[in-house]
């Protein structure tokens, strides 16, 4: 069985066939997916996407372009962590290629993702582009105090 462990499956452009997807997949021997949020402000919907099959899960997180518009803390993401979808953290990282977003706010951002996943032990969903001496430093230091897991 495959699992694909970072799809949007909440975006608009799958509203109209959406069971269809989830045929297809299936089909294709994916038997698990996990649904990837970008914003806090969209995480309601990211879960009631995951919520619609047994064999969907999601992520809560922030992706670093919308660092400006969402700087977030530990207390923000981590009472979202309790519901049984919610199976990673992040979408987080850093991306200098667009400059969408203070560099330094998409640091704490992913500082953030990364205490969460340090203290719920779910896996942390890196987003990195443009930014490889930044996102390896970051994990190195945060690694210092204490292990996390994830996938990049």
């Amino acid at each position: 069985m495959l699992i694909d462990s970072h799809c949007h499956l909440d975006f608009p452009e799958f509203a109209d066939d959406f069971a269809d997807v989830l045929t297809r997949a299936k089909t294709a021997g994916v038997g698990t997916m996990v649904t990837i949020c970008t914003s806090l402000g969209k995480f309601p919907q990211v879960l009631a996407t995951a919520r619609r099959s047994p064999d969907l899960y999601c992520s809560v997180g922030v992706h670093p372009h919308t660092a400006d518009a969402e700087l977030v803390s530990v207390d923000d993401l981590l009472p979202l962590t309790h519901d049984p979808k919610v199976v990673a953290i992040g979408e987080t990282g850093l991306d200098y290629f667009y400059n969408k977003g203070d560099h330094s706010r998409q640091q704490q951002n992913f500082r953030a993702h990364i205490a969460v996943a340090r203290t719920t032990g779910l896996p942390l969903v890196v987003h990195t582009r443009d930014a490889d001496t930044d996102t390896v430093a970051i994990l190195e230091e945060e690694y210092t105090k204490g292990a996390f897991p994830g996938l990049i």
